[in-house]
């Protein structure tokens, strides 16, 4: 009985069978199907190594929430160097909240020479050329996101010339944090002193023929600070056309999330429009001379992750490549013998028309002079 169900279950297996067995003597091989498997086998190979090198790469998801926190501090990373000795200019902060904050809470003052050195041009030179390509094509800020805290800092390098010429600017560096709300960080003449209405700069004492702000800014970001991350104002340098100049900057600060392979943080990215003006007061033009960047922060969060593709589907679009390109390599081949056999059997069966027609006339000539014979006897 157990051997009887046993054998009752095998033929049913067999029967179930979706991939019969073709004995090889049924097989038959040709040139044409030959030709056609290699095609089918170069082309498989080919896709299969696009496809994992798809499955290799990763790209960036952008999504957007409104940002909800409040309470938490705002940092500012600095580092601008002023054609203007250091005891001649102060930099602070004064946000909407009325709140003054000062240089001293975390930005260094240091004497260093304006005019750059032949290795630090070329960096200056670099950024620039970067900075223009990112303008041109946005889909290279998801590479620099891939690439943070991998890639080589984008910090200025130090001078490699000993030059004994002496500091005619001054370097301001450093960070500072704010409230997180719109603010005006600014560097002018004079050092701050607070003031009940505010802040005010000692500048009563510094000569109009030492105003100098041209300027060069070497890094300006927000939130935490990420090596390889170039931003908007990185690499920006202002040469003054006059000593009453001011040089605005206005800024949109949208708090991001970045999650990567590599680095999971809380930064910032911004926008930035520029405009700089001569202050003339005979002219209309008022204001104060200096550098002024005028900050808000957007009410929206950005999230970037970096995603990959499942191995799940990739092993899915794989097997629907080796499918799809052995069905059609065996519909084409299946077709083309099709015209080829139709296109043979015409031929075929013109040639024995024509050799009938051609006996058929051969034996009427046979056959007329032996009438002729038989009728002349």
């Amino acid at each position: 009985m157990r051997r009887l169900n046993r054998k009752k279950t095998l033929n049913l297996m067999k029967e179930l069978d979706a991939f019969p067995k073709v004995p090889e003597s049924y097989i038959e091989t040709s040139a044409s199907g030959g030709t056609v498997s290699l095609i089918a086998f170069t082309t498989m190979a080919f896709l299969t190594i696009m496809e994992f090198t798809v499955y290799q790469d990763t790209w960036m998801k952008y999504e957007y929430e409104v940002d909800k926190d409040f309470t938490s501090k705002l940092r500012i990373n600095i580092d601008i160097t002023v054609a203007m000795k250091c005891q001649y200019i102060g930099a602070d902060v004064l946000d909407l909240a009325e709140t003054m904050v000062a240089s001293a809470d975390g930005l260094v003052y240091e004497p260093v020479i304006f005019e750059l050195s032949p290795l630090q041009k070329e960096w200056q030179r670099m950024l620039h050329v970067i900075q223009s390509r990112l303008q041109e094509e946005h889909s290279l800020q998801d590479v620099i996101f891939k690439s943070a805290f991998k890639s080589a800092s984008t910090a200025l390098p130090p001078r490699e010339d000993n030059s004994l010429q002496p500091p005619d600017a001054c370097r301001i560096h450093g960070h500072l944090y704010v409230n997180k709300v719109a603010g005006n960080f600014h560097i002018t003449v004079g050092k701050a002193i607070p003031h009940p209405r505010g802040h005010a700069h000692l500048a009563a004492l510094v000569s109009h023929e030492s105003y100098n702000f041209s300027h060069r800014i070497d890094h300006l970001s927000f939130g935490e600070l990420i090596p390889g991350i170039i931003n908007p104002l990185d690499g920006t340098e202002k040469i003054a056309s006059d000593h009453n100049q001011m040089f605005q900057y206005f800024i949109t600060v949208v708090p991001t999330k970045l999650q990567t392979s590599k680095i999971s943080a809380e930064t910032h990215q911004f926008s930035v429009t520029e405009r700089e003006r001569v202050i003339n007061h005979a002219a209309g033009s008022h204001g104060v001379s200096g550098i002024f960047m005028k900050y808000d922060i957007s009410s929206l969060m950005v999230t970037v992750t970096e995603e990959h593709m499942p191995f799940w589907q990739f092993l899915v679009r794989l097997c629907g490549i080796v499918g799809g390109i052995f069905s059609t390599t065996g519909i084409l081949h299946g077709i083309g013998r099709f015209i080829v056999e139709i296109v043979c059997c015409r031929f075929k069966l013109g040639s024995s028309k024509s050799t009938s027609v051609t006996h058929q006339d051969g034996h009427l000539n046979n056959h007329v002079p032996l009438t002729t014979d038989d009728t002349m006897h």
